[in-house]
């Protein structure tokens, strides 16, 4: 054979190679491939998110129509995949079971901790870390169709701490908590700029029920509603968050729900466990000779039941009314409060119906000062940015009864002049201001 005829033979098998290879793709095309399947998504641009907080989500392939959704919220050091694949696993897998969607608030200053000591960290609406879970959780809301009556929040250390916190100032939003080796709402509170109060750590921060009690109730001053089901997890031999913060915890809770801190049961799940039960409100579960790092084997299936996640939802449908009542005259009042710095500052607004009838519905009407523009806003929706604004209910807060209030708050820039807005008026009535 000579070189010519060689040289065409590989040209027919090269020939024929390549048209099987393309058969084979076109073939592999038509099979069907397996759906991707879920995993953790960063979202970013979710809202106000004054502490720079990353914020994750989970939610499983098989969706509820009208999901519950879960805040995790991870320990000092910890991260949103850390949880997600680590001691918050078992949340995954009934996630995947039960059709709920997760949400991973991530700490990103040094360290790795949540904010659970400044001022602002532990007031309604403050403008720290509490205010950014809060946009996750309001994005997520609407993202999801969540259903607004199973929004709950776990945490571990760091996390169990804000658990509490956000309990404490959000008990409009949560309908109940899990919180592992953490502390009472506001133990940790410092003065001098710190996040770790060695006091409290050490369990030696010691208060009657009735002095916890009101600390978390000062989170949200006014309000009236009802709180979360709490349910708290500590080991006896924790050297990190001290065991005793079990018990001041304990008497929080039981203070906040106006239970008496004799439990109602005991028992013992599993042989190191102790569980105390205080109504249906509140339940402590401490585990014998176990320390800061709890064993989870087991432990998450009992909070999921405790959150209500594994739940039927209600399969009725609610509808959110339009209708809109017009206080009379005098019938509202108005508190505005800021926290300002070098261009930037947040602004707190509670409202107040004065009158003897609800507001179903309601759109509140301010100027800014000069100046001001705003930049993100939270339990409203606000606009302009600049000038005359209209800022109007989201479907939680739709109503306030007779006596009641509703706080909003917005973050906003401004170029000198960061006093608070003016000449408020709810739904074209004029309010008090004070």
């Amino acid at each position: 054979m000579n070189a010519r005829s060689h040289r065409d033979g590989f040209g027919i098998v090269a020939l024929v190679a390549a048209v099987l290879l393309l058969l084979a793709a076109i073939a592999l095309s038509l099979v069907p491939q397996p759906a991707k399947a879920a995993s953790l998504v960063r979202v970013t641009n979710f809202g106000t998110n004054p502490t720079n907080l990353n914020m994750y989500v989970y939610a499983p392939d098989r969706l509820a129509a009208r999901p519950a959704m879960l805040v995790m919220v991870h320990y000092c050091s910890g991260s949103a995949s850390a949880v997600h694949n680590g001691n918050g696993r078992d949340y995954v897998t009934a996630a995947d079971r039960l059709g709920y969607v997760i949400v991973y608030p991530e700490a990103t200053r040094d360290g790795r901790c949540f904010d659970v000591s400044t001022a602002n960290a532990l007031r309604r609406n403050g403008g720290s870390d509490s205010t950014g879970i809060m946009s996750m959780v309001s994005h997520a809301r609407q993202r999801y169709n969540v259903d607004p009556a199973r929004i709950v929040v776990a945490g571990f250390s760091s996390g169990a701490m804000m658990t509490n916190v956000l309990a404490a100032q959000y008990p409009d939003v949560f309908s109940a908590g899990s919180a592992f080796s953490g502390v009472p709402a506001g133990c940790f509170a410092t003065t001098n700029g710190s996040l770790w109060n060695s006091q409290c750590s050490s369990g030696n921060l010691l208060k009657s029920p009735q002095q916890w009690g009101d600390q978390a109730r000062a989170m949200y001053p006014g309000y009236t509603g009802k709180y979360p089901r709490m349910q708290l997890w500590h080991g006896t031999t924790d050297t990190t968050l001290a065991y005793p913060n079990f018990g001041e915890a304990l008497d929080q809770w039981t203070n906040v729900h106006a239970v008496s801190r004799t439990p109602s049961s005991t028992d013992q799940p599993q042989p190191s466990w102790t569980r105390t039960r205080y109504g249906s409100a509140v339940e402590g579960i401490s585990i014998q000779g176990t320390g800061h790092s709890l064993p989870m084997a087991g432990m998450l299936a009992y909070s999921i039941t405790f959150l209500g996640l594994d739940s039927n939802p209600p399969t009725t449908t609610t509808t959110t009314t339009t209708t809109t009542t017009t206080p009379p005259p005098g019938g509202c009042a108005i508190a505005a409060s800021v926290n300002a710095w070098n261009t930037g500052l947040t602004e707190t607004i509670k409202i107040t119906n004065t009158a003897a009838a609800a507001v179903n519905g309601w759109q509140l009407r301010f100027t800014l000062p000069g100046g001001q523009a705003i930049t993100g806003g939270w339990s409203a929706t606000y606009s302009p940015a600049t000038g005359e604004v209209s800022a109007s209910n989201v479907d939680y807060n739709a109503q306030i009864p007779p006596g009641g209030s509703v706080s909003i708050g917005f973050q906003a820039t401004h170029t000198g002049d960061s006093t608070a807005a003016g000449d408020f008026s709810l739904n074209g009535e004029r309010c008090a201001t004070g």
